[in-house]
């Protein structure tokens, strides 16, 4: 994908009605008050020795950062949101201890906080506009992933 489909696709985002039920839709994601589209899906990496993982990661920012550039040409600057607290807050591990359960999350940010470490995040027209690079586990694609929902981040 193109930068410019790139930007056709969050701004498809944008327009659309969000789902009544979560689920899986053309691209990506989809819920009450969310989507969440892959932009952009890399290879694996189960027979690499990490010089091809380092090269995708930096890619891949690269590719939200340039996306980045052009949004807050419409937007204004990005605000940099951290996943990472809540991460912790959603696997009870808050404090670095072991805990039963952890906090519940609204979707999209549960699910977001599990594999990006961070959003690039804007406020436009009452919906929270993101982008992000997504990877699960060191062997598994990275993604590129833009997001739109009207759930306030936690």
């Amino acid at each position: 994908m193109s930068t410019a489909q790139h930007l056709a696709a969050i701004d498809l985002l944008r327009s659309r009605e969000f789902p009544a039920e979560h689920g899986w839709s053309n691209g990506g994601v989809g819920g009450p008050g969310y989507h969440i589209a892959e932009l952009l899906t890399s290879g694996d990496f189960w027979e690499d020795d990490g010089t091809e993982w380092e090269a995708t990661e930096e890619q891949y920012e690269a590719e939200r950062d340039g996306l980045t550039v052009l949004l807050a040409e419409r937007w204004g600057a990005p605000q940099i949101f951290s996943l990472a607290s809540l991460f912790e807050r959603s696997s009870g591990d808050e404090y670095g201890g072991e805990s039963d359960a952890g906090e519940d999350i609204p979707e999209p940010w549960g699910s977001l906080s599990s594999s990006v470490p961070d959003l690039h995040l804007w406020r436009v027209d009452g919906r929270w506009i993101a982008l992000g690079v997504s990877q699960w586990d060191r062997e598994l694609p990275f993604q590129l992933l833009a997001v739109v929902t009207e759930t306030d981040p936690p």
